[in-house]
């Protein structure tokens, strides 16, 4: 068993959990030290997500030799005067605490897990979240780039083709998207909501208690609003115009965005990016905006079988897809163990070159859409062949080559940067 990075969650997880046994130092990494505990529960982990004992012989040696050399890559990252910003720090801290609200489900079991308060979590984790951006960045740096050329991916080939096996069956799909558009006179309710709510700040109201109560942006709501810190290009136009142009303090008027009305305030400015808080009143469609995406879908699908004009064409022309429809809604080349249960529920029933009838599609918690997916190739499940698999094979053999590189890079750290089992 060969255990090339160990999951990069873990670096989060490892920093708060709990410790409740006195510690010893099992290794030393320059001025770093590796924990007992640490290995332990790190083991642990690895075990569980393998379903594999954890205490298999030559497991936790293999585990601690894994974090040795995250501890060198490291030292050797500062040594080389890697710089990662604050910015990228709490954007990696947000994940996780994202991540942490997944598993958990919500921030008080989070805060109940590990004995102390989010605040307090994310303090905790800063650190290793900065010494593990550091490593990655300085990976990437030395074998991002590093890739096989054709002919040492048939070299590979002929040696580990047996061990590829056989490829997953695979799907090439495109889809026209549909948002259901809610009517004017609906929408009032929304923004009426959403004026109330402003009034109440501009009568002195607590902003974020507010957001907690009333926002539906679940993923700032119980931060009271706060997005943290952004460059231009993260959120809707809309949004960002009124943003940039705000004072520090400043709340904004009513904003509409295509999903719903924001309330505003900038918090700070730093260069080009701003911290924001706000509060997001959804505009939910109606029954009647539903019907009539599934009969501009069907209509759309109906002119494509007869033959009126080309899938690709009226994607470009009609899906609401910003990213897929100018590559005429091409969604790309999928295996078919990849697809969510709902992209697997309407290929699982196309034949090639069919087009699906309209399908409800979430694609955010509280948002959806409508759409007909069109599958262009489907290609069964075969025994790996250099002809038709070789950009697979390809990523298989770039892959082997940065590891064997990366080993050669670790053998050279070992010796140049001090390190230390201790048992």
């Amino acid at each position: 068993m060969k255990i090339k990075f160990l999951a990069f969650a873990l670096l989060f997880i490892i920093s708060v959990y709990p410790q409740q046994v006195l510690d010893k130092v099992v290794a030393v990494v320059d001025n770093e030290v590796i924990l007992q505990s640490e290995v332990d529960f790190q083991t642990s982990i690895f075990a569980t997500q393998r379903q594999i004992d954890p205490k298999t012989p030559g497991l936790k040696e293999q585990i601690l030799n894994s974090m040795i050399e995250e501890k060198l890559v490291y030292a050797q990252s500062e040594l080389d005067s890697i710089v990662v910003t604050e910015e990228e720090v709490n954007q990696r801290i947000n994940y996780q605490i994202e991540m942490f609200k997944q598993q958990y489900g919500s921030t008080a079991n989070i805060e109940k897990m590990y004995g102390m308060s989010i605040d307090r979590i994310r303090r905790e984790l800063r650190d290793d979240v900065k010494k593990s951006l550091m490593s990655q960045r300085l990976q990437e740096k030395n074998f991002g780039g590093l890739q096989s050329t054709r002919r040492e991916v048939e070299e590979f080939f002929e040696v580990y083709q047996d061990s590829i096996g056989m490829i997953p069956e695979k799907v090439s799909m495109y889809h026209i998207f549909r948002n259901p558009k809610t009517s004017e006179a609906s929408k009032v309710q929304f923004r009426v909501k959403a004026q109330q709510i402003l009034d109440s700040i501009k009568a002195g109201a607590d902003f974020s208690e507010l957001a907690k109560k009333y926002s539906e942006d679940p993923g700032s709501a119980v931060q009271g609003g706060d997005l943290g810190f952004v460059k231009k290009g993260v959120f809707y136009p809309e949004f960002e115009e009124a943003a940039f142009k705000l004072q520090q303090g400043e709340i904004s008027d009513l904003v509409e965005s295509p999903i719903g009305y924001h309330i505003i305030q900038l918090l700070e400015k730093r260069g080009e990016s701003i911290n924001t808080r706000h509060i997001l009143i959804k505009i939910k469609s109606d029954d009647d905006a539903d019907l009539r995406t599934i009969e501009f879908l069907t209509e759309l699908r109906d002119s494509i079988v007869k033959g009126l004009d080309k899938f690709e064409s009226f994607a470009k022309k009609h899906s609401e897809d910003k990213e897929s429809a100018p590559f005429g809604g091409e969604l790309g080349t999928f295996y078919l163990n990849q697809l969510d249960k709902n992209l697997l529920d309407i290929v699982g029933k196309l034949k090639e070159g069919e087009i699906s009838f309209p399908r409800r599609i979430e694609f955010a918690p509280g948002s959806y859409g409508y759409h007909i997916v069109y599958l262009k190739s489907r290609v069964p499940q075969h025994k790996a062949n250099f002809q038709d698999d070789f950009n697979e094979i390809k990523k298989l053999a770039d892959e082997h080559k940065r590891q064997k590189e990366y080993e050669k890079w670790i053998s050279l750290l070992k010796e140049k940067i001090f390190w230390e089992i201790k048992i």
